[in-house]
């Protein structure tokens, strides 16, 4: 039998398209045999040609390649993401605009939540709560780009749009259910500079089914106090009708009073003329023409611009909407059943004359009271949870609230009777007065719950002392523990302690386990990848 050699599939897919060197040779061979060809005299196709067939009905390999993301890392700015990404098509521009945390604020995590603007699936640009304006600019920016950034996608009615399918009240933010508040104790003792609340929550009324590693969501709502004063400095009545409520109303539970958002000056520059209309535009296109712009809220803006009056109205529409904030759960289902607790920092601070606060923060530890009726929603965990085998043994770095989801654990496997091992390190300012649930952990470490209790803190003496010294200094067990197949989990802040921790971390493998740098960083993101180093960092 004669044999003839196959003639080369023809290149109908120009080497300027937005596809991988596998995507395009699936492409060139779906399109040969989609119109016949043989590989004489064919035309190379456009790059728009290709596009409208694969939307035709052609069905690539997903373009889910995001070449290792390497803008994946919340402790990079935003400038460096950005940089990292710039020869990646536009859907992981999207991804690394993103605050990189995987919080689940915005209801997805950072991929999830880009590649639906990218497919056009959700249209409110600003969700990203941890990135805050300069994500929301970026985002909006290259949403543009796709030609498919909605005029009021940040607008409090783009809001309350949610998707035909919901799921069940309590377990997304756009369907929020109703948890009633028992109780709020402040943790800290005498001589502290944190203010720090365990608070909880009945959930009987919603019958919320939660598990140790996922947070719960609060919407909160705004100080009176600041409402009260934007409404005077707005020069508008408190009962002006805003979509059938008072805008007091509205400002309180419906829209953000910090930071001023971008289209705020905008208005601002429609109504005002002169050197006011250049000021409010340059704010409004990101720039800082007085130094001062981080520092503007709301009300701050509106008094930058005194005697300007917008209409009520178009005011609310220029803000964005008041967004829930997310709790890592510091409380076990199996240890207390129908009850969830949260461990806050309340954030307050001054700036200039005026003091700022956490909007939900403060919220918890003063304006919710026991007895009230609280919006809630619980955001599963995205890979960090207490193993399945209770016999592994787990490490938990938790400084300061980092704390919060290891309490949870260590409640959990003592509920269980978990045999594993378990080691907590926790640090803070003052042992004396900053030591949370120390009661707790005592008596954990006395009965043989907590096998090892490692702590550090920063103002004790003339040296600051963190949780990455400690573990340097027990370097040689933390690798034993290691070896011996320990699960190690990081909870707390994403900027400095989480990757001071990882640094920490390589250097211990490097020393105690007789690896290279290059080495033991590659040893650490193996743990990553087989789920046995977790992080919960915000």
């Amino acid at each position: 039998m004669n044999q003839t050699t196959p003639l080369p599939i023809p290149s109908l897919v120009p080497e300027t398209a937005p596809f991988s060197d596998e995507q395009r040779a699936w492409l060139n061979g779906f399109f040969a045999g989609l119109v016949s060809l043989d590989s004489a005299g064919v035309t190379p196709l456009s790059s728009e040609q290709a596009a409208a067939l694969i939307g035709g009905g052609a069905t690539a390999p997903a373009a889910d390649d995001d070449g290792g993301a390497p803008w994946h890392d919340q402790s990079l700015p935003l400038a460096d993401r950005m940089k990292s990404a710039e020869d990646k098509p536009l859907r992981w521009k999207l991804m690394a605009a993103m605050a990189q945390q995987d919080c689940g604020q915005c209801g997805y995590d950072c991929k999830n939540y880009s590649g639906a603007i990218f497919a056009g699936k959700e249209t409110r640009l600003n969700l990203c709560v941890p990135g805050g304006k300069e994500t929301s600019r970026m985002v909006k920016a290259l949403a543009e780009q796709l030609g498919a950034a909605p005029p009021a996608a940040s607008t409090p009615a783009a809001a309350e749009a949610t998707p035909a399918t919901l799921p069940a009240p309590g377990y997304s933010r756009d369907n929020p259910a109703t948890a009633t508040v028992l109780s709020c104790r402040k943790l800290n003792k005498v001589g502290s500079e944190k203010e720090t609340w365990h608070v909880e929550f009945d959930l009987a009324s919603c019958g919320l089914d939660y598990a140790v590693g996922d947070s719960f969501g609060v919407f909160p709502t705004n100080d009176p106090a600041l409402v009260d004063a934007v409404i005077k400095a707005l020069g508008a009545p408190a009962d002006f009708p805003i979509g059938g409520r008072a805008l007091r109303d509205v400002l309180h539970d419906g829209v953000s009073l910090a930071p001023a958002p971008d289209m705020l000056f905008q208005l601002f520059s429609y109504i005002s003329g002169g050197e006011r209309r250049k000021l409010a535009r340059a704010l409004a296109n990101g720039e800082d023409p007085h130094g001062d712009a981080a520092t503007l809220d709301v009300l701050a803006a509106i008094e930058k611009f005194a005697g300007i009056r917008p209409d009520p109205e178009a005011f609310i529409e220029a803000l964005d909407p008041l967004q829930p904030r997310l709790y890592s759960i510091s409380s076990s289902p199996k240890a207390t059943p129908g009850r969830l607790s949260l461990t806050v920092d309340t954030v307050r601070y001054i700036i200039g004359k005026r003091q700022r606060l956490g909007v939900a923060s403060t919220c918890l530890a003063e304006r919710f009271k026991p007895g009230d009726a609280v919006r809630v929603y619980l955001q599963k965990a995205h890979n960090f949870a207490l193993p399945a085998d209770p016999n592994v043994p787990i490490i938990m770095i938790g400084p300061g609230t980092g704390v919060a989801p290891f309490r949870a654990f260590l409640h959990e496997r003592q509920a269980i009777h978990a045999p594993g091992r378990n080691w907590l390190f926790f640090g803070h300012q003052r042992s004396h007065c900053d030591f949370f649930y120390d009661d707790e952990f005592k008596a954990m470490k006395t009965s043989g719950l907590l096998t090892r209790l490692t702590l550090a803190w920063s103002r004790d003496g003339d040296q600051k002392i963190y949780v990455q010294d400690r573990m340097r200094e027990v370097g040689r067990e933390l690798w034993a523990w290691l070896a011996d197949g320990a699960i190690l989990y990081v909870c707390g802040d994403a900027k400095r302690m989480a990757k001071d921790v990882e640094l920490a971390l390589v250097d211990i493998v490097a020393q105690h386990g007789a690896r290279t740098a290059a080495e033991a960083t590659a040893f650490v993101g193996e743990l990553k990848k087989a789920g046995r180093y977790q992080q919960d960092v915000y």
